[in-house]
């Protein structure tokens, strides 16, 4: 699993209450039902974080190198298409050949279909997936794997269900509530532009940091420091997906070569465009961290960490936790910068006019 292994996808989550103490006891509770009881449809519940099939919740299976961790488990059976269309086309042909029909009617089609899936489903494997979700004791803020709507919505639902609250996705919004008591609701669109007003560029926050963040790298060298973890340096790389809003092309993608330094990136800041999503790097000394980054979420998907030193499994395991709670404290505290900024409207209206001359002055390349 991800967050054990290789890279990690995941957005964080606010805790409204803290964790109950009989966490474990209320998720072993909604722990997910054996295999066999699975027909048609899906089950789902929680597993330990130790395979899929682990259904035994306790402290000692919850629990890995001091972090909570658990796996929200969803089995369901399911005919390949192709083998349902086949078997359905099998069937069609023989009642053609039965009957001397040239055709069959739709809903003579439709009640195969229904009862070859009522045949065959039961015999099929169970597709087995999992989203697995870490905590520390005390901590803050609680990872978890639900990147899609689909996904959270499905995570928040078994969440409440089982701790009886739901969670507060760290979005921009929620972020900039939490740690600075500001309403981005409040904060007037901002053009980064110098050839387009503001009330006709997108209003989001999380568009805002991250075009800021691309500026910022560029323009001030992108360097900060961190209460307790030192000095950062972030840096903006492609793909990048710069989107705007009201007619026109609304969003562009810019993979091959180098988008960053690209005429069309260029062209794209000028038109009033944002940053929507991009891949974004956090450097600390030697160490790096990396990964594709959705602004408006507030979603990593692929987060590169540190090179690991531990060699036990548990080690390992709280290595991996220790620099990704470094990565949320940087992460994190250069959106506070952000928002220092933003909320401004003196220092704000001054960023943006250094940030229109970036715009019409940083050298690009076809």
């Amino acid at each position: 699993m991800s967050f054990e292994s290789g890279r990690m996808s995941f957005r964080m989550f606010y805790l409204p209450q803290p964790m109950p103490r009989d966490a474990v006891a209320r998720f072993a509770a909604h722990a997910a039902p054996p295999l066999d009881a699975l027909s048609g449809g899906e089950i789902h519940g929680w597993v330990s974080g130790r395979h899929l099939l682990d259904r035994q919740i306790d402290e000692t299976t919850a629990f890995f190198g001091g972090y909570l961790r658990l796996t929200l488990m969803k089995a369901e059976r399911k005919i390949p298409e192709s083998l349902l269309r086949a078997e359905c086309r099998m069937e069609e042909l023989a009642r053609l050949q039965a009957t001397g029909q040239p055709a069959l009617e739709r809903k003579e089609r439709v009640a195969i279909r229904r009862d070859i899936t009522a045949r065959l489903l039961p015999s099929m494997p169970p597709q087995l997936k999992g989203m697995s979700l870490v905590h520390g004791r005390e901590a803050d803020v609680l990872f978890a794997e639900a990147l899609s709507e689909k996904q959270l919505d499905a995570f928040q639902a078994n969440i409440r269900q089982t701790l009886g609250f739901g969670l507060i996705p760290v979005t921009p919004h929620a972020a900039a509530l939490r740690r600075r008591k500001l309403d981005t609701r409040d904060l007037p669109p901002a053009s980064f532009s110098p050839d387009c007003a503001e009330d006709t560029v997108s209003p989001s926050v999380g568009q805002d940091f991250l075009t800021w963040m691309w500026f910022f790298s560029e323009a001030r060298g992108g360097v900060f420091r961190v209460t307790g973890h030192g000095e950062f340096a972030v840096m903006v790389e492609g793909p990048l997906v710069f989107v705007m809003e009201g007619e026109g092309a609304h969003e562009t993608v810019l993979r091959r070569g180098c988008p960053v330094l690209s005429a069309e990136a260029k062209i794209s800041l000028l038109s009033g465009k944002k940053l929507k999503r991009a891949r974004i790097q956090i450097a600390r000394g030697q160490e790096a961290w990396s990964c594709a980054f959705d602004a408006d979420e507030f979603v990593f998907r692929g987060l590169r960490l540190p090179d690991e030193e531990a060699l036990d499994p548990a080690g390992r395991f709280q290595e991996r936790m220790s620099r990704l709670g470094a990565f949320k404290e940087a992460f994190l505290s250069l959106y506070d910068l952000f928002l220092r900024e933003r909320a401004d409207e003196t220092a704000w209206r001054e960023t943006l006019a250094e940030a229109h001359r970036w715009v019409q002055e940083r050298a690009s390349r076809r």
